[in-house]
């Protein structure tokens, strides 16, 4: 009788344990970068408003769900506001808020130790108003009941509609290509 009610708490606690659950962005260890050129410098703004969710399951072997990532237009920023304010205008920020990223599957999921992973996440990016989907390659960590995911991803501004942001009456003029940079910890 005793070893029947433990075999039903060991089972009961192996089960809870394997089931997925609810994450969220720990904004304070959290890093969103955006680099890009220009015809005079390089440039750099960061991201410092962030929210975003994920349904996964941590223990035993690595299983994402869901995961959407989100990142407030204005809330980019570079250190120089007229610089900001070209961003902004370029994004159309007073009509979107908001750049979204949600995933729609794991295209692939290698484990290459215990609690470390090479991801290639599919999932749908909607800058400016235009969605496009894209394929995320991301390093992923499991540290207990958090995930930290690593990588950076390359795209073309003008691929969403968003014409490249210049200054001083268009002498000063950003390239196309910008490559988003980013290290997100959920938990």
């Amino acid at each position: 009788m005793k070893a029947n009610k433990i075999l039903r708490v060991f089972i009961s606690l192996f089960f809870v344990a394997s089931f997925a659950q609810d994450l969220k962005l720990n904004t304070n260890d959290s890093k969103v970068t955006v680099d890009g050129t220009s015809n005079v410098h390089d440039w750099t703004v960061e991201a410092k408003v962030m929210n975003g969710k994920m349904n996964a399951q941590l223990e035993t072997a690595l299983k994402i769900n869901q995961l959407t990532f989100s990142v407030e237009v204005e809330q980019l920023k570079s250190g120089k506001s007229g610089m900001d304010k070209n961003t902004y205008k370029a994004l159309n920020s007073t009509k979107f808020k908001t750049i979204d990223f949600k995933m729609t599957k794991v295209q692939k999921m290698t484990k290459l130790s215990d609690n470390n992973y090479q991801l290639e996440l599919s999932g749908d990016l909607t800058i400016a108003g235009t969605t496009k989907t894209i394929v995320l390659v991301a390093s992923a960590q499991v540290q207990g009941n958090k995930l930290v995911l690593i990588g950076k991803h390359k795209l073309n501004m003008t691929h969403y509609g968003v014409e490249p942001p210049k200054a001083l009456m268009g002498t000063i003029k950003t390239g196309e290509e910008v490559t988003v940079n980013f290290k997100v910890m959920y938990q």
